[in-house]
């Protein structure tokens, strides 16, 4: 039988009313222990081998176990239990509200839809009594919002069980993703010399010296990376997120850094952008001869090239082609996912999921319908992929 509305929508408010705002992104956040122990007991009900794998104190990863009757290989359905702060939504955050076709509430696309997709299209393996020629393993992670350590634990220590990964993101189960680009947190430093405000012979002002890099970064923005999008990911991300500088009013500011994000294409990797930093430095050098700058990189992730994917590819568009009416096109996404550690890891990778927006925003939304026929293009793919027969449904 396939998820009602009712059952989808049931899972899914459960998930969403319990807090599990990441404690990297926001400190003193509740983390994602509780929703992990709901889940987690959720999926041991089905029969499930599921367990609590910490990560961080408090902070576990779940991992649900299906195994086949027969030999075959691990699909890995992946999504991540963590969401963004809530700050901008005052007190309805955790309290879902259904309007027509959407859900709405905290995290309840990104990545909420994704965890409730992965954990239905589970049941419905179970309920249908298909005999698996191989396994299906539920990794609900951590901290994809922060740093991705959830996902970083889980290929470190179960990459050498894992043959295929899904990974579930709201980006909607009309398009299937077979590629994304990757990105860096990058510090541009830029050292002055501090001196009385008085003395502009003795003092270099790191925070003029800065306004020329970021000057130089925007043109660079607007005549290399924009025009020239990636065919699949679009065009190149490139953010300036933060800045400071200076120490008081009356002194020349021996130093400013801006904190940047900045995307990489594949066959690009993040020291190509440290090189066109760098070039930028040696330009403002010319007319600053006293200009003094470094790049300092605080995270680096690769772009997704979805090697080795194609048969995800082919059976996920054909369960997509079954459910929807239409095969959902393949192509590339202008972000990030954990499904680039999957690839890193050597695991054959797609990324998918239910249809939501307004992501890290009040009034975030996933659509209920787009959710169910996730959950069912998962089934058919995992049934495809794994399954042997298939007795009627109870």
């Amino acid at each position: 039988m396939t998820v009602t509305r009712d059952e989808a929508i049931e899972l899914l408010e459960a998930m969403v009313r319990i807090d599990s705002v990441t404690p990297w992104l926001i400190p003193g956040g509740a983390g994602e222990g509780d929703v992990a122990r709901f889940m987690c007991d959720w999926l041991a009900d089905l029969g499930l081998d599921a367990t609590l794998e910490e990560v961080e104190p408090g902070r576990p990863n779940v991992l649900a176990w299906l195994r086949g009757s027969a030999p075959g290989p691990t699909i890995c359905l992946s999504a991540h239990s963590d969401t963004v702060g809530y700050a901008n939504w005052a007190d309805t955050a955790l309290q879902p509200v259904i309007e027509g076709d959407r859900m709405i509430g905290l995290g309840v696309a990104d990545d909420k839809g994704g965890c409730a997709a992965a954990m239905l299209a589970v049941r419905e393996l179970v309920r249908s009594g298909t005999e698996l020629a191989g396994n299906v393993l539920v990794a609900l992670v951590i901290d994809e919002e922060g740093i991705s350590i959830g996902t970083e634990h889980l290929v470190a220590h179960h990459a050498g069980e894992i043959d295929l990964a899904i990974n579930l993101e709201p980006d909607g189960s009309h398009t299937i993703y077979g590629e994304h680009q990757g990105f860096g947190w990058i510090d541009i430093v830029v050292h002055g010399e501090p001196a009385h405000g008085s003395a502009p012979d003795k003092g270099v002002d790191a925070i003029v010296h800065m306004a020329e890099v970021v000057t130089r970064l925007h043109q660079l923005d607007e005549t290399r990376w924009k025009p020239n999008p990636d065919p699949k990911n679009g065009r190149t991300v490139f953010h300036t997120g933060t800045i400071s500088g200076g120490t008081d009013y009356a002194t020349y500011p021996n130093q400013a850094v801006l904190g940047i994000e900045i995307g990489t294409q594949p066959g690009e990797t993040l020291a190509d952008r440290v090189a066109e930093i760098e070039a930028i430095f040696a330009d403002v050098k010319q007319s600053e001869p006293r200009f003094r700058g470094e790049v300092v990189v605080r995270l680096d992730r690769d772009p997704f090239t979805g090697e080795g994917n194609e048969a995800l590819l082919s059976a996920l568009g054909d369960a997509t082609e079954a459910v929807n009416g239409v095969r959902s096109p393949v192509t590339g996404l202008n972000a990030w996912t954990d499904a680039a550690l999957f690839q890193s890891a050597g695991i054959p990778t797609v990324l998918f999921g239910p249809e939501g927006g307004n992501y890290h925003a009040a009034q975030e939304w996933v659509s209920i319908p787009d959710m169910i026929a996730t959950t069912e293009i998962l089934h058919r793919t995992l049934v495809t992929l794994l399954g042997t027969s298939v007795s009627a449904p109870q």
